[in-house]
């Protein structure tokens, strides 16, 4: 399907809040729940949504959530009253169970710096919200003898999600970059994936630069059969990208998203 598909897609689906869990040091888990959930494709590996938000300031204009997100659709939102309008973010699937018509989202917390985190820390039992399908970035290709994964805190749950789903025979890597070791998680990996945890040094070292580093140490031995998924921040994905670009991987078995950047907010 990939990234760009996913402006193609329709679908909104009206949640409330159902139950709240500080599942690591950082990470805040929202069950989210309704009877629309029954219904959400169920894409699997890393399932993405736009979550629209309660208005922090006043009453929240949930009709103004577009039906799809092309250029088209956000533009009719940027129209709507910026004081109702609600805000969003972009969030990976943790957890779907369409039968309960539960879903699970992981927030990674910076105290209150942000508008979801600050949310999900607060955010009561009933509160409502808004999601919009974007279906999936990861699209496993059937001549792919290893799969590398990268990612970050931000990318926890897409990496998690991909594991989940591989076939049980896929061979890999999965490096994963955290600010403490605390927030690690269990992960269904495949039997022959090894799953290897970084960890930053300290609280002021430079977000991505273990992840960058473990991957140019990385040098595949078929690059042209070698699948890959990058997410998190966005320099350390495009420097991920270059040097394996540089090491023989087509750009098209190549995967990746910057979910954020350093010194930027959302």
């Amino acid at each position: 399907m990939g990234f760009n598909d996913g402006r193609k897609i329709s679908g909104l689906y009206r949640v409330e809040v159902d139950q709240s869990e500080r599942v690591s040091p950082n990470v805040q888990r929202l069950t989210f729940a309704g009877d629309d959930l029954r219904t959400i494709p169920q894409h699997g590996y890393d399932q993405w949504f736009r979550l629209f938000l309660p208005h922090p300031d006043g009453t929240t204009d949930f009709d103004a959530v577009p039906e799809k997100f092309g250029i088209g659709g956000y533009l009719r939102y940027l129209t709507k009253k910026s004081g109702t309008r609600p805000p969003f973010r972009s969030y990976t699937v943790r957890t779907l169970r369409r039968e309960r018509g539960e879903l699970d989202v992981d927030f990674v917390i910076h105290g209150d710096t942000g508008i979801a985190g600050p949310w999900a820390q607060q955010a009561e039992r009933g509160e409502r919200a808004v999601i919009l399908d974007q279906g999936r970035g990861f699209d496993p290709l059937d001549d792919a003898n290893f799969v590398l994964l990268v990612g970050d805190d931000s990318a926890l749950p897409a990496v998690a999600g991909i594991l989940r789903d591989l076939p049980r025979d896929a061979q890999g890597l999965a490096i994963i970059e955290l600010g403490d070791d605390d927030d690690r998680q269990s992960l269904d990996a495949p039997e022959h994936f090894e799953v290897r945890w970084l960890s930053r040094p300290d609280s002021h070292a430079t977000p991505g630069l273990a992840a960058l580093a473990e991957v140019q140490a990385f040098t595949p031995s078929d690059p042209a059969t070698l699948q890959v998924y990058v997410g998190g921040e966005q320099a350390m994905v495009a420097g991920c990208r270059r040097h394996l670009v540089g090491a023989g991987v087509p750009k098209t078995r190549i995967q990746f998203t910057g979910y954020w950047k350093v010194g930027r907010a959302g």
